[in-house]
């Protein structure tokens, strides 16, 4: 359980940093992330649209750019995380509408308000 609350109190700090709501992203919901994540590609990014269907709303891709095609992202859970790129948690409690790009010292957390729209 302490893992659990270290990995919270790392995602309230992110938020409080950008000045961002929180909203947690629940380890049984999905997310969707590109496999290149797995690799040592940079910069590792991601956005959040609004949570529905038992997904957190969350996409993680690494690289300078996603592709439209329908297999590019799949399904996982969020308590898997860890197992794909740990440096991805802490980001996983910033609300709908935000983003995030990270490599090795760089980190560019910003609001998108098209992602709501």
């Amino acid at each position: 359980m302490r893992c659990v609350e270290q990995m919270i109190a790392s995602q309230h700090s992110i938020c409080n940093r950008y000045g961002a709501e929180f909203l947690g992203s629940d380890f049984d919901e999905k997310l969707g992330i590109a496999l290149n994540v797995m690799g040592n590609v940079v910069p590792i990014n991601g956005l959040r649209y609004k949570p529905e269907n038992g997904t957190c709303g969350w996409y993680i891709w690494a690289g300078e750019g996603y592709s439209d095609d329908p297999d590019f992202f799949v399904s996982l859970h969020v308590k898997h995380i860890d197992e794909w790129n740990p440096l991805i948690r802490k980001y996983l409690g910033l609300g709908p509408g935000w983003r995030f790009l990270i490599a090795d010292k760089y980190e560019d957390v910003w609001f998108d308000q098209s992602l709501l729209d």
